[in-house]
């Protein structure tokens, strides 16, 4: 085989890679719920969405054990969901929802007991009122089958500035696709590209002085795609406040 015909095949194998996250078979898991009826329970989160309503996500909402969390990294990510083998409990159908909040493991209770979140179990620990949509209240626990999927969300990606001079930290909220950001770029009007670094959950930080200039945002999410939004504040932004962008 030439050269050419390898690059070739290592590019088509790199890009069935990219995408083999979404609708590439199912996964067994655990799924439990909390928050009570009306999801007020589920609100902040170590995602740092804050009020899950207001940023759209509403009650289709999970929080994520050790082994899929990945320190925060999954935040973002959507998955489809269904209840599995046990008549007893399962609804028929499947849900889907976007990972919000961290489940952390409970070491002092075994793992088949209480101890639901520990690794290396992959657990969901949904909202009560998705979970019910999927398995009867009264089951507490049911086991689960799972896949990654394409976040559909309404809209642009949202970008809210928090901090203050030299401490910029964005909060990226609403993002399609893949869903789950990776690495983010911050250019000011005056300035070129500057990497962003991940503070907590989706809050990404920049320590550059950015006050008066429109700011610009490349988001990247771990599909390997990125989007670009050109002037998404504009030079008289606030701290507090939220843009919107473009959309994967």
């Amino acid at each position: 085989m030439d050269f050419l015909g390898c690059i070739i095949i290592v590019a088509l194998l790199t890009g069935l890679k990219i995408v083999e996250g979404f609708g590439s078979g199912w996964s067994n898991a655990h799924a439990t719920f909390y928050g009570g009826g009306d999801a007020s329970g589920t609100m902040g989160g170590a995602c740092g969405y804050g009020n899950l309503y207001g940023q759209g996500y509403g009650t289709n909402t999970a929080a994520l054990s050790t082994a899929l969390f990945n320190n925060g990294l999954s935040c973002g990510a959507c998955f489809e969901i269904k209840c599995v083998n046990d008549k007893r409990w399962c609804l028929p159908g499947s849900i889907t929802v976007t990972a919000t909040n961290f489940c952390p493991p409970n070491n002092a209770l075994p793992n088949n007991a209480g101890g639901w979140c520990n690794p290396p179990l992959q657990h969901f620990d949904l909202s009560q009122p998705v979970f019910q949509h999927m398995a009867q209240y009264k089951a507490g626990i049911v086991p689960v089958q799972y896949r990654r999927v394409a976040c559909k969300k309404s809209g642009g990606m949202r970008f809210t500035i928090n901090g203050h001079s030299y401490f910029n930290l964005v909060l990226i909220t609403n993002v399609g696709g893949a869903g789950d950001v990776v690495s983010v770029s911050i250019k000011g009007s005056k300035t070129g590209w500057q990497a962003m670094s991940r503070n907590w959950g989706q809050n990404w930080q920049s320590n550059n002085y950015l006050n008066g200039q429109a700011l610009s945002f490349k988001v990247t999410t771990s599909d390997g795609r990125s989007v670009v939004s050109n002037n998404a504040a504009p030079s008289n932004w606030a701290f507090g406040q939220t843009f919107n962008g473009r959309q994967f």
